[in-house]
C-alpha cells in the first residue's frame, strides 16, 4: 500500500445525534447522497456503494458505538483505506467529524487524491444538511 492521504472535514447541524445518526447509518435509504447511484447490503457488516455511472466500492464495517462512532474499510479498484464518522453533541445540535484515510493503488492518483476527497467531503456534507432539512 502506497503513502496515505488524510482528510477530515467537520461540520455542526441543528439536529440532535441519534437524528445524524439514524439518517447517515440507514443503508436502506441513501437515495439523499447525490454521488450514488445505488448501495446493496452484502453482509451483516458489509455493503457496496455504486458511484454514478456504476463505480463499485465496497465497504466493511469495522466499529459501530451508536450514536457516537461509525468507521469502516473500504476499497475500490483505485484505492483502499478507512473512513471514521464521529458524532458529538454541542450546544448547537450535534458536531460530525468524518476522516478519510486513503492510499491510491496508482501511483499517478496520488497528485489528485486530496482534492478529491475535499470535494467528495464537501458534496456528502452539502447532502445531509439537505437530507436533513426534510
Amino acid at each position: 500500500m502506497t503513502e496515505q492521504i488524510v482528510s477530515t472535514m467537520e461540520m455542526v447541524v441543528p439536529q440532535s445525534r441519534e437524528t445524524v445518526w439514524a439518517v447517515v447509518t440507514d443503508l436502506d435509504n441513501w437515495q439523499w447522497r447525490s454521488d450514488l447511484e445505488g448501495l446493496e447490503q452484502t453482509g451483516p457488516d458489509t455493503f457496496v456503494e455504486y458511484g454514478k455511472g456504476g463505480f463499485p466500492t465496497r465497504f466493511a464495517v469495522t466499529c459501530c458505538r451508536e450514536p457516537e462512532k461509525w468507521a469502516f474499510r473500504m476499497e475500490n479498484a483505485n484505492m483502499e483505506g478507512a473512513w471514521t464518522g464521529e458524532f458529538q453533541t454541542v450546544p448547537e445540535g450535534t458536531k460530525l467529524t468524518f476522516t478519510e484515510a486513503l492510499s491510491p493503488k496508482k501511483k499517478w492518483m496520488k497528485l489528485l487524491m486530496k482534492g478529491f476527497l475535499r470535494k467528495q467531503q464537501a458534496r456528502y456534507f452539502a447532502d445531509l444538511r439537505r437530507a436533513l432539512e426534510k
